[in-house]
């Protein structure tokens, strides 16, 4: 594996990881609503300083609407379903929840961009799902019936939209450009949550703030760069497929930081997870053809 793709791979999940307990503390004061609004609008800002500096060009008109829908998908949707889900789902759970975004990303990838992953990709997909089920029974927390893990879901498949139907428009923009735009689209529709935001950042203790201040800056920005610029390079299928190490890493960090202690379950989840996506990665053909521009529907 080129070193670049597997620097990227780290940096993204480590802080994708970091964000599920952070999630946990930004709500113990802000609502779902807000806490995705305010973590949206500071990764924003930071990006629009840098896009102006970086003289980076605005995108064609014709790709706009795409552009809002895929931001309003992989941004919109899937910060406020996460967030919505945490309030009655562990951070472990809700990582392992959203570790069905390859399973998901995989399928739209075959449906709509003829992508096909090999044996070692499935056989590797299905291990490493089953060691993010173990993750699950090791938290202690039932799934099923739960309309927060139900939410949580509805997020991951909107990312996996996002993430499968970006690849067009990476090679017409770059990985950098495209995902500025997307992240700046998808806060323009979190607006709709500011009222009350203003009062709700001036009553909250500054450690919590300081924790969303982190999740805007870094887990909200940083990963998906890292996850395009992959994406770019071997195809939507492997890219989020690196997704179900997120989970194992979520719930140590969520042991060191909130105290929650991972159970023997949990261990061996994490283990399992981690020969899962060893075998994807041993997958002898990976993404190599796709159908012409007019076939990509979204």
């Amino acid at each position: 594996m080129n070193y670049k793709v597997f620097l990227a791979y780290s940096i993204a999940v480590v802080l994708w990881a970091s964000a599920f307990p952070g999630i946990r503390v930004g709500l113990e004061h802000y609502s779902p609503q807000h806490l995705s609004l305010l973590r949206l609008l500071i990764g924003s800002i930071g990006l629009i300083l840098f896009a102006l500096i970086a003289r980076i060009k605005l995108p064609k008109l014709k790709d706009v609407p795409v552009i809002l829908l895929l931001g309003f998908l992989g941004f919109s949707v899937y910060h406020t379903a996460l967030s919505i889900g945490e309030q009655s789902v562990s951070a472990g759970a809700a990582a392992l929840l959203v570790s069905t975004t390859p399973i998901f990303s995989a399928l739209l990838a075959l449906m709509f961009l003829r992508e096909r992953m090999g044996k070692f990709g499935w056989s590797g997909s299905f291990i490493a799902f089953l060691g993010v089920a173990i993750i699950m029974l090791g938290t202690g927390d039932t799934l099923s019936l739960q309309l927060g893990a139900l939410i949580i879901l509805i997020g991951a498949l909107g990312e996996s939209f996002y993430f499968v139907f970006q690849s067009k428009y990476l090679k017409s923009y770059g990985f950098l450009p495209f995902t500025i735009y997307t992240i700046v689209s998808g806060t323009i529709f979190m607006l709709f949550f500011s009222p009350g935001l203003t009062l709700a950042i001036s009553a909250a203790p500054l450690d919590i703030t300081l924790t969303v201040i982190y999740l805007g800056l870094l887990p909200t920005v940083i990963p998906y760069f890292c996850i395009a610029y992959v994406t770019s390079k071997v195809g939507a299928s492997e890219a989020t497929s690196v997704l179900y190490l997120t989970p194992a890493i979520a719930i140590f960090i969520s042991w060191v930081w909130l105290g929650e202690i991972p159970t023997f379950l949990t261990i061996l989840g994490g283990i399992i997870t981690l020969l899962g996506v060893t075998v994807t990665s041993l997958q002898s053909k990976q993404i190599t053809e796709q159908v012409p521009d007019k076939s990509y529907i979204v």
